[in-house]
């Protein structure tokens, strides 16, 4: 379980091609401290099992399922990535509940910066704006944010200094695709209400 407060925006060091699916060397000196083989790290909002560490380095094993519904696969030598390790039990939940498994992908429609902070419109997959609300929770490239506008295709967020500049959304511009998880709580109410609502009523006695 993650939180979405990202804890260092690490590298690609090397990605190498198998035969179905990829294995990602990745630098991250503050996520692989103390870590150790088999344990989680989010890498741009997906959770990846720690294969070998080093030298302030770690490998991870993509599937082609995860390449395939992430950005990941678009991921080369030299590209800039999230990361933060699992929370803690009885850590703070500085964001929201994030389990790490990525919905769907958006890509960066437009950037508009102003002097303190920098809103960013993404347009979002049919199929997931159900769950995105105004002021609702929504987690892009692994960040934890604020939904400031939901449409039918679109949401927009709102970037303060600190976020444009410790985590890929700074630097990421119009076209760029990023990884989308919405929030769990929502899914798991449609699902436990899905019958109920569809129910046909009961005739009048």
């Amino acid at each position: 379980m993650f939180t979405g407060i990202v804890e260092e925006l690490g590298e690609v060091t090397a990605v190498e091609q198998l035969a179905d699916a990829s294995r990602f060397r990745l630098r991250g000196p503050v996520v692989t401290e103390g870590a150790k083989h088999g344990d989680s790290i989010a890498v741009n909002g997906v959770c990846l099992t720690v294969v070998e560490l080093g030298d302030g380095e770690f490998t991870a094993d993509v599937m082609a399922e995860t390449l395939n519904r992430s950005s990941l696969g678009a991921l080369g030598t030299g590209s800039r990535v999230n990361l933060e390790r699992p929370m803690a039990v009885g850590g703070r939940l500085g964001g929201h509940i994030v389990q790490g498994h990525v919905d769907g992908t958006g890509r960066i429609v437009a950037r508009e910066p102003s002097e303190n902070w920098e809103v960013v419109k993404i347009s979002l997959p049919a199929g997931l704006s159900r769950y995105v609300v105004e002021k609702g929770s929504i987690t892009v490239d692994g960040v934890s944010l604020t939904v400031v506008d939901a449409g039918p295709d679109y949401f927009t967020i709102s970037l303060i200094p600190t976020t444009l500049a410790l985590t890929t959304l700074g630097i990421k511009g119009p076209g760029d695709p990023v990884n989308l998880e919405v929030d769990v709580i929502a899914k798991y109410v449609e699902r436990l209400l899905g019958p109920t609502a569809q129910a046909p009523e009961e005739p009048a006695k």
